[in-house]
């Protein structure tokens, strides 16, 4: 079988999707042999202007029974999170798979996406070669993009645009993953595929996070900390909306906390502008760093903080940054609403949920909670992304697998 694996984002970028699509294709590539091949075409790293890696531009590997993984990895214009930016990077990487793939026959066709046009490059690769398709959808694009724009107008053209999208590239998938159970009702105008909700997970850096011994210890030193620091940790765009929460949060709780924010992304100079308008909050700004350099600060921290900007579309979302935050002993305080809500208050134990934007509220609960760590066992089992993505990589074979068998038999 020859597959052709389509992801704007791959290792060694630093980001959600980059780990999740690795993981994938890694789970593959396991589960099939030497007479398989997998092509994964990709983007050199560039989801953080502020912290760059270097790849190789084609790469080989191998599964454990020597499925064949070939990398192509597409140089993409430099972009800070804005959107035309991220238009023009796309456009190349577009037309850069079209040309990579060029006179390719693929018996399968798999798209991971979270701002759909990455699926629809898979979809018109897909139809291109009568292939079938497998999407994997982290975003609801559509959805997101009309509650941020506010031209009405441009609203209506929008909406029509995306929507055509959306129905060439939905209506002609095999099976489609959703990331959140709260995708669910937005598909059931797509019924003809079938569908999974294998979530994010815990990678494995993270299972190892805390010994018993490092638990312990961080727990007699929590009795004789006075400041707490509140660590947040990922992208700063209008999607977290961490400057409309963060300044005021930290203004109010005054020197017996502060915030550490880590990361970067389209709205970070909007935070960084509040925090240098008041200087009596205690808010910290650093760039991006390694994972590795992530999980020390995450030992550090006595908070997790997670956020989502208050939009209809973000209460179906799941962060992904919730399975390494559970992974952790650390209590988490999550603004999030709808389905994530629902998943926090469900299975991670030790934790303040309050609704996006409400201050005041946040607040409230991080004063009358008492503070202490809690290992998550059971979280930990039953969220790890090699086990996960073992899972979706057999599902995924076995929905296949009917239908690469009779377009074989057709072609022939």
């Amino acid at each position: 079988m020859r597959i052709l694996y389509v992801t704007f984002y791959f290792e060694p970028d630093l980001c959600a999707g980059s780990f999740r699509n690795t993981a994938l294709v890694n789970a593959l590539a396991d589960q099939l042999t030497q007479t398989d091949v997998i092509h994964v075409v990709t983007t050199q790293p560039n989801r953080y202007q502020s912290f760059r890696q270097t790849a190789l531009k084609r790469e080989e590997r191998a599964g454990k029974q020597g499925c064949r993984i070939l990398i192509d990895r597409v140089a993409v214009p430099t972009h800070a999170s804005g959107r035309t930016d991220q238009i023009w990077s796309f456009l190349t990487y577009y037309r850069q798979a079209h040309r990579l793939t060029a006179d390719q026959h693929y018996d399968l066709v798999v798209g991971s996406s979270s701002r759909l046009f990455t699926a629809f490059l898979g979809a018109r690769l897909a139809r291109r070669r009568r292939s079938p398709l497998v999407l994997d959808i982290r975003d609801l694009f559509r959805e997101t993009m009309l509650e941020m724009i506010g031209n009405p107008f441009l609203r209506i053209v929008l909406n029509w645009v995306l929507r055509t999208v959306e129905r060439y590239t939905f209506g002609y998938a095999n099976h489609i993953n959703l990331v959140s159970e709260g995708f669910r009702p937005y598909f059931k105008s797509f019924p003809t595929a079938t569908y999974s909700f294998f979530t994010n997970g815990i990678d494995e850096e993270f299972l190892t996070l805390l010994s018993q011994d490092e638990i312990g210890e961080r727990k007699r030193a929590d009795r004789h900390c006075h400041v707490k620091t509140i660590l947040y940790a990922g992208n700063i765009g209008e999607g977290q909306g961490l400057h409309k929460i963060i300044p005021q949060a930290a203004r109010l709780l005054g020197e017996q906390y502060r915030f550490v924010v880590i990361g970067d992304g389209g709205a970070v100079n909007k935070l960084e502008t509040l925090i240098q308008a008041d200087t009596n909050i205690n808010v910290e700004l650093r760039k991006p760093v390694s994972r590795r350099e992530l999980m020390a600060e995450y030992q550090k921290a006595d908070y997790l903080f997670v956020h989502l900007n208050d939009l209809r579309a973000f209460k179906r979302v799941l962060p992904s940054k919730l399975f390494e935050y559970g992974a952790t002993d650390k209590p988490i305080i999550a603004g999030v609403a709808g389905y994530a809500a629902q998943f926090v208050r469900e299975y991670i134990d030790n934790s303040i949920v309050f609704k996006p934007g409400d201050v005041e509220n946040l607040i409230a609960q991080l004063r009358e909670t008492p503070y202490r760590t809690q290992y998550r066992a059971d979280f930990v089992a039953r969220f790890q992304r090699k086990s996960i993505m073992e899972a979706m990589a057999q599902r995924v074979i076995q929905t296949v697998s009917p239908l690469v068998t009779r377009s074989k038999t057709a072609v022939s």
